[in-house]
């Protein structure tokens, strides 16, 4: 007797002794050794250190200067040189360290977040890819039950051989979509354990519910979300930084003053001499302005391109939305209509067939429309949560 839908398509995986990952337990592993996260964070530490280092006071130089070399006419100079920055240099320029640790705080974000919706897309993919190889091991079954019972009936000269070619045929090729889908479910397991940080799997099987469903907000109030967007706060902070970064330009145009203090020493005189003075550059040629105005256009273009993004990933967003609303709908229809419907016609076709009342081609036909129903079924399964995990990823959930 085939097997059920339940249990052919949507029963959780079983509680045995295997290694068994669930989502919070793979999340929290791909999150403490992941190497993105890691750089990021090390990225928001070296940034910390350059704002350190960008409110530091300039140091002050030491000079000596010795006229003649006798000892008895010698005349010695020593001054002390200390930097007076001027125009607010020093504020413009840990504003603009203080943005960029700002900026890579959001990229830290970002990147969190994007491994967080590579993890739950990858683990359920390994979980429809289990899935599909229920399927395609219950499709097998089918088959060759088919295929055994059309060889008796061929024996028995009740229908033509032909039919028993048929039924090879379609056993061999659930063997081939077996042999693919424990292709596939390797591949979706060898994904998910390099996002863990492993270079093979470590685990059996992942378990979760595939009945379900991803539930997101609306498009309206996930476009009300957008500002929080990871991406977009990068845009911002590097938009500040850039804003940033032309006040230190325009503080460079001011020339900064150095004040020197010290004493001479005039031997041939035998008395000692206090030595003050200041220097300053004179700005006839030389005021910044190139780099200013390449400041300013590159702040300019910060804003641009954070506007660009913020349009894209409204697409991108919307895009989701929808393929997240329409599989949610197609799912309901599968799940009420098309399943049990195929596979009561399934059912209905084998067991006229048993009787002698159909032919092999009417449980053909019913054995693909269920196997076709099932298939689209996760095929429409894995799109919803594809589509929840660009969601997550664009807002930051």
């Amino acid at each position: 007797m085939p097997l059920g839908l339940a249990a052919a398509l949507l029963s959780p995986v079983p509680l045995w002794a295997q290694t068994i990952l669930t989502l919070e337990l793979v999340l929290e592993q791909a999150t403490s050794r992941s190497p993105a996260i890691a750089a990021a964070a090390k990225e928001v530490e070296a940034a910390g250190g350059a704002a350190r280092q960008a409110g530091v006071w300039r140091n002050p130089e030491l000079s000596t200067t010795v006229e003649d070399t006798r000892r008895e006419s010698r005349t010695t100079t020593v001054t002390v040189d200390i930097p007076l920055e001027l125009g607010g240099k020093r504020a413009a320029r840990v504003t603009a360290a203080e943005r960029a640790v700002s900026v890579a705080s959001a990229e830290l974000s970002n990147v969190r977040a994007e491994v967080r919706s590579s993890v739950i897309n990858a683990f359920f993919g390994v979980l429809v890819a289990q899935e599909r190889i229920k399927l395609a091991e219950s499709s097998n079954d089918i088959a060759a039950r088919a295929a055994d019972a059309v060889a008796k009936r061929v024996a028995a000269g009740k229908v033509s051989p032909v039919e028993e070619t048929r039924a090879r045929v379609d056993f061999a090729n659930a063997q081939l979509e077996l042999a693919e889908a424990r292709s596939e479910l390797q591949t979706a397991r060898f994904g998910l354990a390099t996002l863990m940080g492993d270079s093979a799997p470590t685990f059996d099987t992942v378990q979760g519910d595939a009945r379900t469903l991803p539930a997101r907000p609306g498009f309206s109030e996930l476009a009300s979300q957008l500002e929080s967007s990871p991406l977009l706060l990068i845009g911002r902070m590097e938009a500040e930084r850039r804003a940033a970064l032309v006040s230190v330009e325009k503080s460079k145009a001011t020339p900064d003053v150095t004040l020197s203090l010290g004493g001479k020493r005039d031997a041939s005189m035998g008395r000692n001499q206090a030595v003050v003075g200041f220097s300053i550059p004179l700005p006839l040629f030389d005021r910044n302005q190139g780099s200013i105005l390449e400041a300013s256009r590159r702040a300019e273009k910060a804003k641009d391109e954070l506007q660009l993004a913020r349009l894209r990933l409204l697409g991108e967003l919307q895009d989701a939305s929808n393929r997240l609303t329409v599989a949610g709908t197609s799912l309901q229809t599968l799940q009420g209509t098309v399943l049990p419907s195929a596979q009561e016609a399934y059912e209905a076709a084998s067991k006229g067939f048993d009787a002698g009342k159909f032919g092999f081609l009417e449980v053909i036909d019913a054995q693909r429309t269920l196997l076709q129903a099932r298939s689209r079924y996760l095929n429409t399964l894995a799109t919803a949560y594809q589509a929840a995990a660009a969601i997550d990823r664009i807002t930051g959930r």
